[in-house]
């Protein structure tokens, strides 16, 4: 399994970025695809996750309302559109994929190099 994230970057606050998770080497159809954060100093945070087959998506209440996520099946790729972003959303993002059901760190099969974000205020 590859998992590759991309769309990191410095934006200011108030501002959006999408990031792209690029996905590989695994039968799509068994998987939920997943994004998680992490700050510095800062424990590892799910923010966002969709299953492959149904489309159906979690979003924490920690980030519902500003983040969404979404897939494109012909690029295997999956998306994490993130609006009215703030300092406090700056971490280092991961995508990591499961075919179990539960979207904790612990849970994931595998990870991704996480993707810069940096909100400036």
């Amino acid at each position: 399994v590859q998992l590759q994230a991309s769309g990191g970057g410095t934006v200011q606050a108030g501002g959006s970025l999408r990031l792209s998770c690029a996905a590989s080497g695994l039968i799509f159809s068994r998987y939920g695809l997943a994004w998680f954060r992490q700050a510095p100093g800062k424990e590892r945070e799910f923010v966002g996750a969709i299953r492959w087959n149904t489309g159906y998506t979690y979003i924490p209440d920690s980030v519902k309302g500003r983040f969404t996520i979404s897939r494109d099946n012909a690029k295997n790729t999956v998306y994490l559109q993130m609006n009215s972003l703030a300092p406090e959303d700056t971490a280092v993002y991961y995508c990591a994929a499961t075919m179990g059901g539960v979207y904790s760190t612990a849970g994931m099969d595998s990870w991704g190099k996480g993707t810069l974000v940096t909100v400036s205020s």
